[in-house]
């Protein structure tokens, strides 16, 4: 198969797995997305989800969580790792949120990524599941996927976007990382599975005798 057959299978079987794909994080509205998908960070979304509850109780609007201090917004987060850089980047955000943006979280990437602790990736995912707008959050897992299916020979995280979006039509792309998280998470997992025992590792790559190692 060639780069762009191999991506129409596996554009055409995961439509097929997972035809409306949902959002992992539990969320209302942007902000409380953004605020998810900054928990999210190094680490799982089942955990970052039994946070949140605890933490939009107390707050879950920009005025509100501005009226919490780092250290009582550091003491819900703490489950969710990296709570001293996570809780300053809440508290920050929603403080600039007020003062800049009216309290609204703003459909714009470079504003998003101007707030403090939203990379790239977080603001791709508010973009695209907040506001519909076409996007293509790449993390470690995509990134790895994207490897062992032939679809990247990038480096990092930030190549293999680019050749993802160079792929796949902009219409697809919403749904198509989510969908990649999914399979991903239920059939190419990075221990059972090194590119050569899920049905799409396989059906890519059939003859494939080695173990594919990720390059980072």
């Amino acid at each position: 198969m060639t780069k762009t057959e191999r991506a129409a299978y596996v554009l055409k079987r995961l439509n097929e797995l997972y035809p409306d794909p949902p959002i992992p994080l539990d969320h209302k509205d942007a902000y409380t997305l953004l605020i998810a998908v900054l928990l999210s960070a190094q680490c799982t979304d089942e955990r970052v989800n039994k946070v949140t509850p605890l933490l939009f109780a107390r707050a879950d609007n920009p005025t509100d969580m501005a009226r919490l201090s780092v250290e009582e917004i550091r003491e819900i987060i703490r489950p969710c790792g990296l709570s001293p850089m996570k809780s300053k980047g809440i508290a920050g955000l929603s403080r600039i949120l007020l003062d800049q943006h009216g309290g609204e979280v703003p459909a714009d990437m470079a504003a998003l990524e101007a707030l403090p602790a939203v990379g790239h990736k977080t603001a791709s995912v508010v973009m695209s599941q907040a506001f519909g707008v076409p996007a293509f959050p790449v993390d470690t897992h995509i990134h790895r996927l994207a490897q062992r299916w032939g679809l990247t020979s990038g480096k990092n995280v930030v190549q293999t976007e680019r050749d993802l979006k160079r792929l796949f039509p902009e219409s697809s792309w919403n749904d198509l990382h989510l969908q990649i998280i999914y399979y991903g998470r239920e059939h190419c997992t990075a221990r059972g599975c090194d590119g050569m025992v899920c049905d799409i590792c396989q059906t890519l790559y059939p003859q494939r005798k080695r173990a594919k190692k990720t390059r980072k």
